[in-house]
């Protein structure tokens, strides 16, 4: 399949706001990639309109993408041939690394269309972001493949790799779709949460009674066990066994020769309160763990024990499996109740510990591996800060012609100025979006650094934020955790706005 039809298909996609309409196009095109009967393409052209590569990363960013050649008259690259563009890309390594990664970016854009470009660009940079989330991806395939889509769902969820069972329902219907079952060494994508206000509409949501369980600030994992041999994914499924030896080795002393459980790990100070989060993050990318802080491993979800699938037992009968192998002292905190009030010690008692928030899960909710259940809602307090927008970036996808990404800034009363704490473009409506791209084109001051305008410091926006950490990237040396907008502060100048001590006070406190 070439290129240009999954360029075309993805613009259609970004274009429709109905979510049937996102189904059948991606549908359409995947029928013309099952009639082809190319497994490999089918996988390809899945993980892409899901805006990842299947390589993951190849080393590309934006920084590499600002020159481009021009782009060729005739589509002629095939899915095929662009994948392994990509793998050769990221195969690059070592002295002069860099340059030859260049030249290879530069040779696949000058063979690529105007339309392909856009989309190669798009795909590379991380903004593909066009509505074809895994829900609606699962469903065009199994529309494509004229197969339920609660069979395609299952298997992806058991697989925990979506295109692989894409390519698998395309080139062989049903039947191969039986293929994926739960199985030790295969990770699976993880049940995961939706938020509610506060404890008391979690117990309202989940019927009156809730399992609540201390929401830790350390990098959850997924851990398998056969005998000896322990493998260790986190929540994206990347396997980082030989990263984590303080997971491995407390898994190995579990009395259970077969499992597969949900565990948060966590670097820990000496008085057992959290360290900053970029702690236990470090131990991810080092080749050297035991060079770094020490990692404590805190179990809370069992799926699968000595040869027994768990998955569509209830939570009450999971946690009694798992409290049947794991010691008190190496489980997340938890406490079932009916009682607003002692759900609110429990959240209070867990955030003074210094962790993020609370788990409300239903009792008798199944483990919907990969799927954002009703029965789990996570509670974490909202923290808020009055920044300033320094700068703009035009969007891509549904948002191509908006003003989205915004750069934010605190003042510094020092100089007058402000420090650049990081970039959002989540919360945003569409009636938000049409009123900052007019506003910030009013406010535009200079020519626009190819996708980046600068505007003048006018604007305050009021910004959620689940904390800060520590940043080489920005001037003032911190960046806000998972910031959203919340709305435009029109009654604030930005001589209101808050201050970067204010930041500094609230990375001090840990926050």
């Amino acid at each position: 399949m070439l290129l240009a039809e999954v360029a075309a298909a993805s613009t259609d996609v970004a274009a429709a706001s109905a979510r049937l309409a996102k189904i059948g196009r991606i549908a359409t095109l995947l029928t013309h990639v099952a009639g082809d009967g190319d497994a490999r393409a089918a996988a390809v052209i899945v993980s892409w309109l899901s805006g990842e590569l299947p390589q993951r990363q190849i080393g590309v960013g934006w920084a590499a993408l600002r020159s481009l050649p021009a782009p060729a008259a005739t589509a002629t690259l095939t899915v095929v041939d662009v994948d392994a563009r990509f793998s050769e890309i990221g195969g690059v390594s070592g002295k002069g690394s860099q340059a030859r990664r260049a030249e290879l970016v530069r040779d696949l854009f000058s063979t690529a269309t105007d339309t392909e470009q856009t989309f190669l660009r798009r795909l590379l940079s991380g903004e593909l972001r066009q509505g074809a989330l895994a829900g609606v991806m699962a469903d065009a395939v199994a529309k494509a493949a004229g197969i339920p889509a609660p069979e395609v769902r299952r298997a992806a969820m058991l697989a925990g790799d979506l295109p692989a069972v894409a390519a698998a329902a395309l080139t062989g219907g049903s039947a191969a779709l039986n293929e994926f079952r739960l199985q030790v060494g295969r990770p699976v994508g993880p049940m995961l949460a939706q938020t509610a206000t506060g404890v008391a509409d979690a117990l309202e949501r989940l019927g009156g009674k809730a399992v609540l369980e201390a929401k830790l600030d350390g990098a959850r994992v997924q851990i398998h066990r056969k005998g000896a041999e322990v493998s260790v994914y986190t929540r994206s499924l990347d396997d980082v066994t030989s990263r984590l030896p303080e997971v491995v080795e407390a898994t190995r002393a579990l009395p259970a020769s077969e499992l597969i459980a949900d565990a948060e790990a966590i670097a820990l100070r000496p008085d057992g309160r959290p360290h900053r989060f970029q702690v236990t993050a470090a131990r991810f990318g080092s080749k050297n763990p035991r060079d770094l802080e020490p990692l404590s491993v805190f179990f809370f979800d069992l799926l699968h024990v000595d040869g027994r699938d768990l998955l569509d037992l209830p939570t009450h009968e999971r946690h009694a499996a798992l409290d049947a192998i794991v010691p008190d002292a190496q489980r997340v905190d938890r406490l079932v109740t009916t009682e607003a009030g002692a759900a609110q010690e429990f959240l209070d008692r867990t955030l003074a510990a210094g962790h993020e928030g609370v788990m409300a899960k239903s009792p008798t909710a199944p483990y919907e591996a990969g799927r954002r259940g009703a029965g789990w809602l996570k509670v974490k307090p909202v923290h808020t800060l009055d920044l300033v927008v320094l700068a703009v970036e035009w969007g891509s996808g549904r948002r191509t012609g908006k003003l989205s990404n915004i750069h934010l800034g605190a003042r510094d009363p020092a100089t007058g100025g402000f420090v650049m704490l990081g970039k959002t473009f989540k919360g945003m409506t569409d009636a938000m979006l049409d009123w900052q791209t007019t506003r910030f084109t009013e406010l535009a001051d200079g020519p626009t650094d190819g996708y980046v305008v600068k505007v003048r410091p006018e604007q305050v926006v009021e910004i959620a934020f689940d904390g800060v950490q520590k940043s080489t990237r920005y001037p003032g040396g911190m960046a806000l955790r998972f910031a959203r907008v919340l709305r435009y502060r029109d009654d604030k100048a930005p001589a209101e706005a808050d201050t970067v001590d204010t930041v500094r006070a609230f990375y001090e406190r840990g926050g």
